[in-house]
């Protein structure tokens, strides 16, 4: 169920946002810069400096343009008389815009006609007034802009990549990033490009380990003096945080007047700072009546969860030691009145429920002022207790709509034809990117292969007698290879039917096809904003088709069916993989990872199946792992024989699935990535893979030993190791400026 606003009730809500925005750049502007208000009195130093978000090394700094703030957010929530108060303020990297966006767009979907009529107003021109307004900081007309995320581990991940899609701009991690000569630069497969604008979702603190906090993984060293200089564009600028602690708000309503002249449209909850003597008895006096929380976020001294206490609700002993936890150290204390919160229905256990909820407004810097998101994101409480709403966990969201008293213009993203650029080949690609498409290629080549194996065994336990013959010599070559590829241990190895199971389902085998499946989606998770809907739901199905709680096998015959299923999810992958993406950097270091792992596979094939006594069985097998079974029997009308399996699954270029064709695909692959000079000298991958091809190229089939199969498999691997140390971060290229080539 959507919140529900009307037209005149948002433009009150939007008026008193903007007001709060603008008064929240000038109190920021003064800590950092001229500090009038503390000299005055207006601030107390120690409500500055007791915030670990003031960061000192950036006292005496003004950003490009004399901006600090360019996305702020307000917690609101609506009392019980219908009246609007700030709950919080968020102006180091206000969360949950994209969560917003998802909302409208899966609901509006829902009801497409109903979303329609009422006149609901849209949130596209906000994000495309927002991605102006950073374009406009930049110095170059067609600047490179960055999302900058902590990583996937963090809580929001998922609309980090979201916005980072929707928006246009390059998602990065710290690592991501280096600076040089003053500049921020993005590491990439073409070397280093600088990147003008960063939009940054890590708190300040870890921002740069040089000055800033040294334990911290998440930040670029030398970013501070970047900054200092003027090399780069931070939104927000580092410090900002400072804005967010509670004890802010209890001198709001005297800055207002101080610095616009005017009171605040939107009042604060009401605050009172136990730093300063008078309030400090005041809120012992009336503490029944208020919750008492960290003046700086901090959690209250001797109480375990890190949330305000609400000193009504507790016994004698616990009012005693939280009066002497503010009588001890009372600057890191605030008091706030207990907020009742009104309600909007929800739909639950069939029926509307009312429940509590807050909502989060967002402002955007522009070139004419501040925009206002017309919605936000709405945090429903799951209980019915409207004191116990927060934007933390337990909560569930809802969508926004404000209606508009007239129909609304249809507005998006993509630019007009007038003003659009045609460009054909996106931005270079982060080395960060290159390596996770690689490495994603790579696990589901890994997981074909295995799942092959699988098929095979099952296979040939379901249409032949293992126990007899030359039958029982193959299967046990598949086992072994199952085995030492780590698909299951050396314990399953005597029940074939257990050792499939293991190599389908274990989470404990790191070989398994469930292991290099959850291998790989980890791979896609970090480049979720490269990946169509698409790709990324079916690498969650394969995931869940063999991650389930599945049943024993009880059959060879089922064994074949489940890596029969499997593989045709694979397949289909692939085939979104070769029609669906966009031929650049990405897809071509995606397929090199496919190329070189096939490869490689295919040739451990072969020295498995294919050596010089190798019976028809093990040829047969051969033929089966490498899909070609129906080509050669349409090809060779006789039965299987050594030489021409060896040239089919190693040397035919004509074969899709021969060590030659990914020779091939790699050799053009290589050619048509980046260099980094402009010599005309080939690079150490590309010269490795010339020579491979020549070699494989003119091979002999009968010939074609197992030794050399080996040495083959041997230099591929060293090209993988190569291709690694050139394109991906722990390469020496990696921070290397790319000054040869001229490039932007």
């Amino acid at each position: 169920m959507p919140l529900l606003i009307e037209a005149n009730e948002w433009r009150e809500i939007a008026a008193g946002i903007e007001q709060r925005a603008e008064l929240m750049e000038r109190i920021v502007a003064d800590i950092y810069g001229e500090g009038a208000l503390i000299a005055a009195g207006d601030l107390p130093a120690a409500a500055v400096t007791g915030s670990a978000d003031f960061l000192h090394p950036l006292h005496g700094v003004t950003p490009p343009g004399g901006r600090f703030l360019h996305f702020y957010a307000a917690d609101l929530g609506r009392g019980p008389d219908g009246r609007w108060w700030v709950l919080g303020d968020r102006a180091q990297a206000p969360s949950g815009a994209g969560y917003a966006l998802a909302n409208r767009l899966v609901l509006s979907r829902a009801f497409p006609a109903l979303y329609r009529d009422m006149n609901v107003e849209r949130l596209a021109p906000f994000f495309q007034a927002f991605r102006y307004g950073l374009t406009s900081l930049a110095e170059r007309s067609d600047p490179r802009i960055c999302l900058w995320t902590p990583g996937p581990l963090n809580e929001t991940y998922f609309e980090q990549a979201y916005l980072a899609r929707y928006l246009g701009f390059i998602l990065v991690e710290g690592g991501d990033l280096t600076v040089r000569d003053g500049k921020v630069h993005v590491r990439t497969i073409a070397g280093l490009k600088r990147a003008d604008v960063i939009w940054r979702r890590i708190d300040g603190d870890f921002a740069d380990p040089l000055e800033l906090n040294s334990q911290s993984r998440l930040g670029v060293a030398g970013l501070v003096e970047a900054v200092r200089e003027g090399g780069v564009m931070l939104a927000n600028a580092l410090g900002s945080g400072v804005l967010e602690a509670p004890v802010m708000m209890s001198f709001m309503p005297k800055l207002c007047r101080k610095l616009l002249g005017e009171e605040l449209r939107l009042p604060n909850i009401a605050t009172w700072w136990c730093g300063q003597q008078k309030e400090r008895a005041s809120v012992i006096a009336d503490l029944d009546d208020l919750a008492i929380g960290g003046a700086f976020g901090n959690p209250v001294l001797r109480f375990p969860q890190n949330q305000p206490v609400i000193a009504g609700l507790l016994n004698a002993d616990e009012k005693a030691r939280l009066i002497d936890a503010i009588g001890e150290r009372g600057i890191d204390y605030v008091g706030q009145e207990v907020v009742n919160l009104s309600t909007t229905p929800v739909w639950n256990d069939d029926r509307l429920t009312p429940r509590p909820f807050v909502l989060r407004v967002y402002a955007a810097r522009t070139e004419n002022g501040w925009t206002i998101m017309p919605g936000g994101f709405c945090r429903i409480s799951d209980r019915a207790d409207a004191r116990a709403v927060s934007m933390g966990g337990g909560v569930q969201s809802a969508d926004v709509w404000v209606l508009a008293d007239k129909p609304v213009e249809m507005i998006t993203l993509l630019p007009s034809n007038e003003t659009a650029r045609i460009r054909r080949l996106m931005g270079n690609l982060p080395s960060r990117a290159a390596d996770n498409l690689f490495w994603l290629g790579r696990y589901l080549e890994r997981v074909e292969a295995t799942l092959r194996l699988i098929r095979c065994l099952a296979g040939r336990m379901i249409n032949t007698d293992a126990e007899t013959g030359t039958t029982a010599w193959t299967v046990s070559k598949v086992i072994a290879l199952l085995v030492a590829w780590h698909a299951a241990p050396k314990s399953a190895a005597s029940n074939p039917l257990a050792l499939c199971a293991v190599a389908l389902h274990s989470e404990e085998s790191y070989g398994s096809a469930l292991s290099l499946v959850r291998d790989a989606r980890r791979a896609a998770s970090v480049i979720r904003e490269r990946l169509s809907a698409d790709t990324w739901r079916l690498i969650g199905e394969l995931d869940q088709m063999l991650g389930v709680d599945q049943k024993p096998l009880l059959s060879e015959a089922e064994a074949y069916d489940r890596a029969d299923l499997a593989l045709r999810a694979i397949a289909a992958l692939s085939g979104l993989a070769q029609e669906n993406m966009n031929r650049g950097a990405g897809w071509r270091l995606f397929d090199i990872g496919r190329r070189v792992e096939r490869a490689i596979n295919s040739c451990r094939f072969a020295r498995q199946f294919a050596g010089p006594t190798a019976p028809s069985d093990d040829l047969e097998v051969l033929l089966d792992l490498a899909d070609s079974q129906i080509t050669y029997r349409s090809r060779y009308l006789m039965g299987v024989g050594l030489s021409t399996v060896r040239d089919m699954v190693m040397l035919d270029p004509f074969n899709p699935r021969s060590v030659a064709f990914q020779l091939e695909r790699l050799d053009d692959h290589l050619q048509n990535l980046p260099v980094l000079s402009d010599d005309g000298m080939p690079e150490k991958p590309r010269r490795q893979i010339v020579k491979l091809v020549a070699e494989v190229t003119t091979a002999v089939a009968a010939e074609l030993d197992t030794d050399k199969i080996l040495s083959f498999e041997k230099r591929l691997l060293d090209l993988a190791e190569a291709i690694a140390a050139r394109y991906f971060l722990q390469g020496p290229h990696s921070a290397r400026a790319d000054r040869w080539s001229g490039l932007a």
